[in-house]
Parts: structure tokens; C-alpha cells; sequence
């Protein structure tokens, strides 16, 4: 009592009007509160500074991940960036590997990144302006005249010719595009199409096509960087212009083309043709019942040529030359065989390479076995996620636009699990497996490891989960290495000999043993789980966390479970349009109860195709247009979202029926409408369709539905301009 008595009584002393009495413990409060969050701060920073630290030595693993960041920014702008854009990103990239020089040795990384990350987006920039072509603007009918230069078949197993050196009837040079791709329809025996033989025929172009839905994939921007300017068909007879050239950049086509029949004369039907595929790249001749089982059972991968060909044909390259120099004992003992061998595989594969047409994947993976292979060269570690690292990069620089597709995704995301995965079974403490054992493992080990990568990919590209894959893997991943590659590295070595046909038979007792297991495995009940597509952010954060969590340093690498968590939740909670309609107006899908209705039962059945695959959808388009969501006539479709109502008018008098459609909010019309009608409505033309590409519709319970276009009219890009 005495004491709060003293304190009352001295504090008007030293405080009489009361406001200097209680500014003092206030400002020690103030004071001590930014001394906390001072403190906090300087440990939050000295934690990353130690974070940061940590990474040293592991660098340049994020390499590609920074340019790919790059990359993706610049294919996700809605609009070309012009040349201040790109001024900017130069200014930006320079100007923070300058403060990277100040910036000390922990964060200076973080300044590098962005600088890569700018360089990323100019490279992308500058391959997108380098490989420009003119494009087709519109839809051409008549004589078409062109050079071969390949060769292949579409989905519905039409023979189909790329040309290049193309002349148009009343196109101008300057506007008539650089390569043009045709399926042949009808009877077409008049000649047989060859490499260099320049052809004329009469057909039907248009420019390529943009997505079947927004946000899908984009083959409009695909046939930018092939430098396709349009795409067509003709069911007229193809007849010969001129004989085929000898340009010598066509000799490895012919030799490609020559090698793939000789291996289907020697091996007839479905092996040969799954040889030709192997050996040349060629799969025109593969059968579409083979090709699908294939696929369901999760073994489509060894049609390509990509890392896996690649590596097992340099792996039996390199080890035959290194034990026949090993039984040699004077070269044994005085011959770097290790080396030597290296730059024999290396150069067996260059050959390969050529021999397969240097598409996209097999460039990817003869760059990921050259890095390898050069690591032997000079005395480094060959299998590393620096040599992958190295790898991803190279292929980002000469092609970014491989980054948004499923070949690169997945090889790439194999290729790190199995390095992370194998590196850790080395640091393995714990009891391990019989030695006995040790091949079996390996194998289920590496099976399941690339499995699991790729999964996530191959469902969010493919839409479907193959259920039984794993077990048709190991079932022929195992005798494609040990049987089907060194029969064809034996093939090619007797061939000067005619000895090759021994070889090839051998090769052919393994593919039909593969197309056995395919066969058998996609018959299983269950084989087939389909995916519903997942949306824009799902596969870039999901791999965002794989990464964090195999290449960051330390504890914080747990937190690579964060975006993968977000992205999981994200595809499971995904949410599919209610309405669709194709870029021609010609069909539209609308999501019911059933699954997604269809406006017919043929036509326009790629479209119908990828909608149902992206619903998760295993039905055929036939199956779907008997369900209900639809009601009215064949011709004058409707649909009805609330009170929102939509007309859909196809068939002979669909002009004559514009009007009395026009009390619908929406008029969807498959023609080109010259006069719109006294009544105003809101109608959809073909050549409104042009403009805006394909439309979805997600129906809102607080207002009318949200339209999305495919195309902004007013966003362009270089290859959606018309």
C-alpha cells in the first residue's frame, strides 16, 4: 500500500499534465518491440543465408529450371512482346548479374536466377522470330505443287506427305507458306511417293489449327516452330512433277526410307514395322489395333526413339568395344578401351541419330548420352544430375519450345528420379539384397522409380493411368536391352556382309514377345484408369516440388511438398466446362449427368476425342451423342444453363432458321452468315469462330455463364496472327 502510494504521489510530480508520465515506458516499449522484429529479421536472414550456402556445389542443377521458368513466362503471355519488351528483359538480365557481384556469395545466386530467367524468355523470343515462316490465312482450294521431304500417316492411318518448296495457285511467294502436310484419301497408286519427288495433285489447305478448347494444346503454335504454314487433304490423284532430286540434304531421308523397307521385307507385318519404327523413326507402317495396345499398356515409349534407344544402343556399342579391347591383352594393358569406346558409342549414336530424322526426342537424348559420354572422355562421373542438368539446358537453348511437351517432361523427369533414387541406394546403409538378386532389383527398382516420375505427366498429356504398366515393363524393357537392341547393332555390322537377316529374325522373336505382352496386358479388366485434364498450374508447381524436394540442400527440401500438395488439390478439384463448341461451330459437347453429350455421332471427331479424354471420359463419340443434355431436332440443337439458353443450328436451311432461333441468348451457326437478322441476338458465325477459335462456358449461379475463347482477338501471338 505504501508503495503505490509513493509511485501516486510522484508521478504528478514528474509528469503534471500526464502525457510525459507514460511516454517513457511507451517508447522503451516501441523500442524493444523493433528490437525483436530487428533480431527476428537478422535470424530469419542469417537462416537463409546458411540455406543458400548450403546449395553450393549443387548450382548448377537450377540452371534449367531457371531458364524453363523463363521459357514458360514468355510462352504464357497473351500478347508478342515487341522490341522494348525485349530491350527490358536484356537491361533486367544485365542488371542483376551486376548486383549479383555485390550481393555477397549466399545471395548472389538469387540474382543469377533472374538473370537466367530473362535469358530463358529471349531465347525463346529469338527462336520463335528465327524459325518464322509465312502462314496460310486462309482456307485454299486448287492446285498444289511441292517437294517431298516426309513422309508419315495421320491418326485415322491416311498415308500424309510434308512438302516444302510449295507453289499455290494466285498465292504470292512471299505469302504462300514454307511447308505444307496433306493426308492422301481415296485411291492413290498413280505413283509412289519417294524422297525429293516433287508432286502436284489438287487439295485443301487451311492454317493450322489452334486448340480444340481454351487452354488445350495449341497446334497452331506446334506447326510455328516445324515452320508448317498449313495442313489439308486431297482425295484427287498425286502425280509426279519432276523426278526426285539428288540434293544431298535428302540423302538421309532416302537411306531412312530405304532401310525402313528392306527391315519390313525381312521381317513382314506388325515386327517389321515395329522394327522399321525402332531404327529409322519410320511408323507409318504400324498397324493402329498394335499402336493402341501399346499404348494401354504404357509401352508407347518404345516406338520412340528417345533416351532409352539411345542409351541402350550406345551401352551395347560401348560395352562390346570395351571387353573385345579387354580380351585383347596387349590392348588391355596399353589402350585407353574405356575412351576409345566412349568415342565409338558417341559416334554410333551421331549415326543413329541422323538415321532416325533428328526429330525433337532423339536430339534430346543423344544430348543426354553426349553429355554422358563425354564425362568418360574426361575422366569425370558420367551419371550425375549435373550431366542432366547440362543436358536440359542444351536442349532449352536450341529448342525451348520443347519444354511444354510431354517428351521432354517425361524423359527428363525419369532421367533425375532414377540418378536421385540410385544415388541414394549407394549411400544405402542398411542390409541389401543377395548379390544374386541385385539384377532382378535393379531392374523393379528402375521400372517402378520412371513409372512414378512420369506418371503425373503421362496422365496430365495423355489422360489415362495404365494400370498394369508396370508390369509390362518389366515384363519388356528387361529383353528389349538384353535381345532387340544388340540384334539391331548386329544387323547393321552384317549388313555389308548380307548377313543382317539373321540378326533381324533375332530382333523380331523379342518385338513379338512385346506386342504379346501389349496385346495381352491392355485386355486385362482395369487396364485403363482415365484422368480428367488437369488445369494451367497443376504440372509447373508439381514439378516445382519434385525439384526442391531432390535438389535442395538440407531440411528446407520438405517444403517441396507444398506445391506438389497445391497441385494435387488443384487437379482433383479441377472443374470441366458445360458447354463447348468447336472452332468450324460444327459440334458441341455439353456436360450432363451421363458425362459430356455430343451434338452428333461423326464428323469433327478429333475435336469430340480430346473433349472426352479431358472429361476423363473412355466413351467413344458415338456413345455420347446418345446421351442427354441435348434436346430438339438433328440440326437445331438446345441447351439451357438456368435461364441462359443456347441454339445450336446446323444442316441444309440452317440460314433460313437464324431467325426464329434469335429469342435464344446464344446462336451457334456452322456457316458464314451474310445479313444478321432484324431481331438483335448474339450469333456465332464461322467467321466470328475464326477470331475467337474454340469457346467454353461455365455456368454461374449469380449472373449469365463465363465465355471463354481460345483466341483473345485483340491478344496475339506470332502463330495464332491471321
Amino acid at each position: 500500500m505504501y508503495a503505490s502510494e509513493l509511485s501516486e504521489t510522484r508521478a504528478p510530480d514528474r509528469a503534471p499534465d500526464g502525457a510525459a508520465g507514460g511516454s517513457l515506458p511507451e517508447t522503451r516499449g516501441h523500442r524493444g518491440a523493433a528490437a525483436a522484429i530487428c533480431a527476428a529479421g537478422a535470424r530469419i536472414l542469417e537462416g537463409l543465408r546458411h540455406a543458400f550456402l548450403l546449395q553450393r556445389g549443387g548450382l548448377i542443377h537450377w540452371v534449367p529450371v531457371c531458364l524453363a521458368v523463363g521459357i514458360g513466362a514468355w510462352f504464357a503471355l497473351p500478347t508478342e512482346p515487341g522490341m522494348p519488351a525485349y530491350g527490358a528483359l536484356v537491361a533486367a538480365g544485365l542488371l542483376c548479374l551486376a548486383a549479383s557481384r555485390l550481393a555477397g556469395e549466399a545471395f548472389a545466386p538469387l540474382l543469377i536466377a533472374c538473370a537466367l530467367a530473362s535469358a530463358g524468355a529471349l531465347i525463346a523470343g529469338a527462336r520463335a522470330h528465327t524459325v518464322a515462316a509465312p502462314v496460310l490465312e486462309f482456307r485454299y482450294y486448287g492446285p498444289i505443287e511441292g517437294r517431298i521431304v516426309g513422309m508419315d500417316r495421320s491418326a485415322s492411318g491416311a498415308p500424309r506427305l510434308t512438302l516444302d518448296r510449295v507453289r499455290l495457285e494466285d498465292v504470292a511467294p512471299a505469302r504462300t507458306p514454307a511447308r505444307v502436310r496433306l493426308s492422301l484419301h481415296g485411291t492413290q497408286d498413280w505413283i509412289t511417293p519417294h524422297p525429293g519427288l516433287t508432286i502436284m495433285l489438287t487439295g485443301h489447305l487451311s492454317p493450322p489449327g489452334g486448340p480444340v478448347e481454351p487452354g488445350g494444346f495449341d497446334f497452331a503454335r506446334k506447326a510455328w516452330f516445324d515452320r508448317l504454314g498449313a495442313v489439308g487433304y486431297t482425295r484427287t490423284p498425286v502425280l509426279m512433277a519432276a523426278p526426285p532430286e539428288r540434293s544431298a540434304a535428302l540423302v538421309v531421308f532416302r537411306v531412312r526410307m530405304a532401310l525402313s523397307a528392306a527391315v519390313q521385307a525381312a521381317l513382314p507385318g506388325e515386327r517389321g514395322a515395329f522394327a522399321a519404327a525402332i531404327l529409322t523413326g519410320d511408323r507409318s507402317a504400324i498397324p493402329p489395333d498394335a499402336l493402341e495396345d501399346l499404348r494401354g499398356a504404357n509401352l508407347a515409349h518404345l516406338l520412340a526413339i528417345s533416351g532409352l534407344h539411345m542409351g541402350l544402343l550406345t551401352g551395347v556399342v560401348f560395352a562390346s568395344l570395351r571387353g573385345g579391347l579387354a580380351l585383347v591383352p596387349y590392348a588391355a594393358l596399353r589402350v585407353p578401351g574405356k575412351k576409345i569406346a566412349a568415342g565409338a558409342a558417341l559416334a554410333a549414336g551421331a549415326v543413329y541419330l541422323a538415321l532416325s530424322g533428328g526429330n525433337v526426342a532423339t536430339v534430346r537424348a543423344y544430348i543426354m548420352v553426349s553429355v554422358i559420354l563425354v564425362a568418360v572422355l574426361l575422366d569425370r562421373r558420367a551419371i550425375s544430375l549435373r550431366s542432366v542438368a547440362i543436358a536440359a539446358t542444351i536442349v532449352l537453348i536450341l529448342t525451348p519450345e520443347a519444354l511444354s511437351g510431354p517428351g521432354f517432361q517425361m524423359s527428363f523427369a525419369a532421367t533425375v528420379a532414377l540418378v536421385a533414387a540410385f544415388g541414394a541406394v549407394r549411400k544405402w546403409q542398411g542390409p541389401r539384397v543377395p548379390r544374386w538378386a541385385a539384377p532382378v532389383g535393379v531392374l523393379f527398382l528402375s521400372s517402378a522409380v520412371a513409372g512414378l516420375a512420369t506418371a503425373p505427366f503421362a496422365a496430365a498429356h495423355f489422360n489415362r493411368f495404365t494400370d498394369y504398366g508396370l508390369i509390362a515393363n518389366l515384363l519388356s524393357v528387361p529383353l528389349m536391352g538384353a535381345l532387340v537392341m544388340p540384334a539391331a547393332v548386329a544387323a547393321v555390322v552384317l549388313a555389308p556382309l548380307g548377313l543382317a537377316w539373321w540378326a533381324l529374325q533375332a530382333m523380331g522373336l523379342g518385338l513379338a514377345w512385346i506386342l504379346w505382352v501389349a496385346d495381352w496386358v491392355t485386355a486385362l479388366e482395369g487396364a485403363l484408369t482415365p484422368i480428367v485434364a488437369p488445369g494451367p498450374a497443376v504440372l509447373p508447381l508439381l514439378s516445382f516440388g519434385a525439384l526442391v524436394l531432390i535438389l535442395w540442400r538440407g531440411g528446407a527440401r520438405w517444403l517441396g511438398l507444398l506445391p506438389c500438395a497445391a497441385a494435387l488439390w488443384l487437379w482433383v478439384t479441377v472443374e470441366r466446362p458445360a458447354i463447348l463448341i468447336s472452332e468450324s461451330g460444327g459440334l458441341i459437347g455439353v456436360l450432363g449427368p451421363e458425362g459430356r453429350a455430343l451434338s452428333k455421332a461423326r464428323g469433327e471427331g478429333f475435336s469430340a476425342e480430346v473433349w472426352l479424354e479431358n472429361d476423363g471420359d473412355l466413351a467413344s463419340q458415338a456413345a455420347a451423342a446418345e446421351r442427354p443434355g441435348l434436346s430438339g431436332a438433328p440440326g437445331d440443337r438446345r441447351v439451357a444453363l438456368g435461364d441462359w439458353t443456347l441454339v445450336h443450328l446446323t444442316g441444309r436451311g440452317r440460314l433460313d432458321r437464324v431467325a426464329g432461333a434469335c429469342g435464344a441468348d446464344l446462336v451457334v451457326l456452322n456457316a458464314e452468315l451474310a445479313t444478321p437478322p432484324d431481331r438483335g441476338c448474339t450469333i456465332l458465325d464461322t467467321r466470328a469462330l475464326r477470331e475467337t477459335g474454340s469457346l467454353a462456358i461455365w455456368a454461374r449461379t449469380d449472373g449469365p455463364p463465363r465465355i471463354v475463347a481460345a483466341r483473345d482477338p485483340d491478344a496475339r501471338r506470332l502463330w495464332s496472327a491471321r
